[in-house]
């Protein structure tokens, strides 16, 4: 037997075709997220620019349409200026681990039935465990750049997302236990089964603090004290500038798709619909995931920024209560159906 045949065994062949179909997966999935985040900015300044009775985006393409593409390129080219007392390798590394932290939580979202990176028994336990990865980049970012703004916007960040994370977290105990399950695709095949289809409505709780503390998490207004610009010039990223900034940029907006995400799968009933949409598998989950993204631009464009002590009274005083009356309910209801 030669070398070669020692090596490439048959089992060998199926074990790269098993990884080649991940890595193209991987591709997909980041790819259609950076064109998503591209154009939900431009979604943003367009939305927000009509209820404030604007125009938004106009100069670049038919109706600002390539607004996008010129900030990306703008972004990339632009100089990266370091603070000269900052920890430089802290410093760089901040905006990877957030960037990073919210591509990662989109591997176990399934899209569509049978299309999901990974496919894992503790689905919503790792988007969880990634959302908390995530406030790292943001806690070290305020830190490593010598500047007390950029500090007292980690130092929020810190603790708005221990906050929220626990509410969020609590929130999702009503879904896991009426799908009896932590796999995702496991609570869509459950909600599909129901005989309501979602689980909006049993565990309307759990979905009002859910989205409350989604909006928190993602540090999106009225939330949005970890870079409130009237107190903090930016907050925890006021030094950085170019890409470096950029990748923040994309984290926070990736942060928010996979928040409409999880809702959309968890409450919504994920791909499902009145009725199947012929070779578009994933139509539906589109659709419900546009309709929160909205909800984020009207809510910014609606309401103001809770101050501080409001923010946390928010979290603890109503959102984890409700999150736990929404469990003692949702056990109840298991016990007596």
């Amino acid at each position: 037997m030669s070398i070669f045949e020692t090596i490439i065994q048959p089992d060998t062949f199926d074990v790269l075709i098993k990884i080649g179909i991940i890595l193209l997966k991987i591709v997909i999935v980041v790819a259609a997220a950076m064109l998503h985040v591209m154009y939900a900015t431009y979604f943003e300044r367009k939305s927000i620019g009509h209820m404030q009775v604007r125009l938004g985006p106009m100069e670049v393409g038919p109706h600002g349409v390539l607004q996008p593409i010129a900030d990306g390129v703008k972004l990339f080219f632009k100089e990266d200026i370091i603070p000269a007392d900052a920890d430089k390798p802290v410093f760089y590394i901040a905006p990877v681990i957030s960037l990073v932290a919210a591509l990662s939580s989109l591997s176990v979202i399934p899209f569509f039935k049978g299309f999901v990176i990974a496919n894992i028994n503790i689905g919503l336990l790792f988007i969880l465990a990634m959302s908390s990865l995530g406030a790292y980049g943001i806690i070290i970012s305020g830190w490593a750049s010598n500047s007390k703004y950029s500090f007292l916007g980690g130092l929020r960040s810190s603790a708005q997302v221990i906050s929220y994370e626990i509410a969020m977290g609590l929130s999702l105990v009503g879904v896991m236990m009426m799908a009896g399950s932590l796999n995702i695709s496991d609570i869509v095949n459950a909600q599909a089964a129901y005989p309501l289809r979602v689980y909006a409505i049993p565990q309307m709780l759990g979905f009002f603090v859910f989205m409350v503390a989604g909006i928190a998490e993602t540090n999106r207004a009225p939330f949005d004290l970890p870079e409130a610009e009237s107190e903090l010039v930016a907050g925890y990223f006021v030094e950085y500038s170019g890409i470096r900034f950029a990748m923040f940029y994309l984290s926070e907006y990736i942060g928010m798709i996979v928040i409409s995400l999880i809702a959309v799968v968890c409450f919504l009933g994920g791909w499902s619909g009145p009725f199947d949409i012929p070779y578009v598998p994933f139509a539906w989950l589109l659709l419900k995931v546009y309709f929160f993204i909205f909800f984020y631009y009207w809510i910014r464009a609606t309401l103001p920024r809770y101050r501080y002590d409001q923010l946390m009274s928010l979290g603890w005083k109503l959102l984890i209560p409700l999150a736990l009356l929404n469990i003692v309910i949702t056990g109840i209801a298991k016990l007596m159906l």
